[in-house]
């Protein structure tokens, strides 16, 4: 099988590990306004319209500033905010908020027509109730409001019943007066109030060219001047520190980049993360297929040796796999040779993963496995990685330095280098 038609079989495990996982949990969808302006917006509601399809629990939250600003600005209608740097709120005026909900609703309507058209049911409905956000450095902000409570049990049983929930930016009082809310904040809190297990952030931003980040990381680049999206990353963090564990910020414009992002252990965003996306562990008998399956090209060209499953198996407690997100994507072994020596060997990682540094992660957990078990010394054959190896510390020894044992069964045709280093 050519690497290509390998490739599609990756991709079709991918899509089948991930529905598998995430069938019937709930995800909300904030969508920036500049998104549904784009050519590409119909093909994205109909990948949401797919999701929901397939047993998904799908919410979408409708950014709509941008759209808001211009009915205002037709009707000849002021325009202010309250003097923060950096999250601002539009003063909503009494005279303004009926034209802010008009704007709302209207672009909350887009979704709804597509949806219609995958002949998925939605309904754009009263599941914010707001309270006013008051007097900010003397302005009165007026229809501008703050999520008070999420209808949380009206939400679970419109979704129960496989239809799509949008919620627009505006919430009302108990007494039934408009508010205009963030649709950042309402994302944020819907995504609390029904334990969704991903935040989408779609945007109509470049610059999303980092696949992976901790809360920490995110926070650096917020403080980074060349960073591109800190609106995204702070909405991002915030759901991170409120309890939502993956939060992905994507391009909406892009094909297919929900169904990327969701379906593919890389991605086509930005992940933030706080539960453990890689992980390294002792090998489990499950685990054969996919280690030969990283072994095998490697075998075939000759950079490591040919070792069938029962060979594996017979040393199954040498072995240590790196999962991503549930799937094995690198392996090794720690092979004991007496003499307080023990031989890294079978290292393999997923070529798609070369940008992750798989290979360093596995073998630096190898030495540490090594230093916990008393060894004085781990060593490596290698007939082509020994550059890789030296710059990770080790150094070109004698094969009369290897264990006797080791020695023994040493190959003299394939005349393997030999490289150590001492613990």
């Amino acid at each position: 099988m050519d690497n290509t038609a390998n490739s599609q079989v990756d991709l079709i495990r991918e899509v089948f590990h991930y529905q598998s996982r995430f069938e019937g949990s709930t995800m909300v969808f904030k969508v920036d306004f500049p998104v549904t302006e784009d050519p590409g917006f119909p093909g994205l509601v109909k990948d949401l319209a797919l999701l929901a399809k397939t047993g998904f629990k799908v919410i979408i939250v409708p950014g709509a500033k941008e759209h808001i600003d211009s009915v205002l600005k037709q009707h000849d209608i002021d325009i202010s905010y309250t003097p923060d740097n950096i999250t601002p709120a539009r003063v909503t005026t009494s005279h303004s908020i009926p034209y802010v909900e008009m704007a709302a609703f209207n672009v909350a309507s887009r979704f709804m027509t597509f949806l219609s058209g995958s002949r998925v049911d939605a309904l754009i409905g009263n599941f914010v109730r707001a309270r006013g956000l008051g007097v900010i450095n003397g302005i009165d902000t007026e229809h501008t409001g703050t999520v008070d409570k999420i209808y949380a049990d009206s939400l679970t049983r419109v979704l129960n019943l496989g239809m799509v929930p949008i919620l627009p930016c505006i919430g009302w009082s108990p007494a039934g007066k408009p508010y205009n809310v963030p649709s950042d904040e309402i994302a944020l809190e819907v995504s609390k109030a029904l334990g969704a297990i991903k935040l989408f952030i779609v945007t109509a931003r470049d610059g999303l060219s980092i696949t992976r980040l901790t809360p920490q990381e995110a926070e650096k680049l917020i403080d980074s001047p060349d960073t591109l999206f800190k609106h995204e990353l702070r909405l991002g963090l915030k759901a991170s520190q409120a309890g939502i564990h993956r939060i992905h910020i994507i391009d909406g414009r892009k094909e297919g980049s929900v169904l990327k992002e969701l379906y593919s252990n890389l991605g086509v965003g930005t992940m933030i993360y706080t539960d453990e996306y890689d992980s390294i562990r002792s090998f489990h008998s499950r685990d054969l297929p996919d280690v030969l399956r990283l072994m095998e090209p490697l075998m075939q060209n000759g950079l490591l040796i040919r070792r069938d499953p029962e060979q594996i198996q017979q040393k199954k407690d040498d072995y240590s796999v790196l999962k991503i997100d549930g799937s094995v994507r690198a392996c090794g072994a720690l092979h004991d040779w007496g003499e307080s020596q023990s031989e890294i060997a079978a290292i393999a990682t997923d070529p798609n993963y070369t940008d992750l540094g798989l290979g360093r992660k596995i073998v630096g957990y190898l030495i540490e496995k090594a230093k916990k078990k008393k060894f004085k010394r781990v060593f490596v054959l290698t007939t082509k990685s020994q550059d890789w190896f030296e710059s990770l510390g080790f150094k070109e020894a004698s094969v009369d330095s290897l264990p006797e044992q080791k020695r023994q069964l040493y190959d003299q045709s394939r005349k393997s280098k030999v490289f150590a280093l001492d613990l």
